[in-house]
């Protein structure tokens, strides 16, 4: 028998075959599912964002139609009041704000406004009372003023 050299039965090393990209591993299937589930979260969300502060883009609008068209008179201040009384039933809808008149209403917009009671009380009363008041006295600039500052710091 003679003796034959181990190293000689050794056969020569097979590499793998490359690995493919496709089909991805479980792992990327998990992640793009991940990645789906996000994506539509995301813009479910959106659009329940978009859709609940729809009423507020149309009371800019309504307001910036109303101050390219702003004169004293008694019309001009009750579309005013009606839009006003149209964001505030949005706002605050437990309070029934479209039932309040008068001093009621004046002190709903006080109580729910911005800034400083007090400086806003005669242009609040000015705007209100205009809306009733055979020759309408107050002063449409300012009502747009207080308006849009009310808009910005609704809820």
């Amino acid at each position: 028998m003679t003796p034959q050299d181990p190293l000689s039965q050794l056969k020569d090393i097979h590499l793998p075959a490359s690995q493919s990209w496709w089909p991805p591993a479980p792992g990327w299937w998990l992640l793009g599912l991940a990645a789906l589930i996000a994506l539509a979260a995301a813009v479910a969300l959106w659009r329940r964002r978009r859709k609940r502060t729809l009423w507020r883009r149309e009371a800019r609008k309504a307001l910036a139609v109303l101050e390219s068209r702003a004169t004293a008179s008694d019309d001009w201040f009750a579309e005013l009041n009606s839009l006003l009384k149209r964001a505030a039933r949005q706002s605050y809808p437990s309070r029934h704000p479209e039932t309040l008149s008068g001093t009621a209403w004046v002190e709903f917009l006080l109580d729910t406004g911005p800034g400083d009671t007090a400086a806003n009380r005669p242009v609040v009363n000015a705007m209100v009372a205009s809306t009733w008041q055979p020759r309408a006295y107050g002063n449409p600039t300012q009502a747009i003023a207080f308006a849009r500052r009310w808009l910005e710091s609704l809820p």
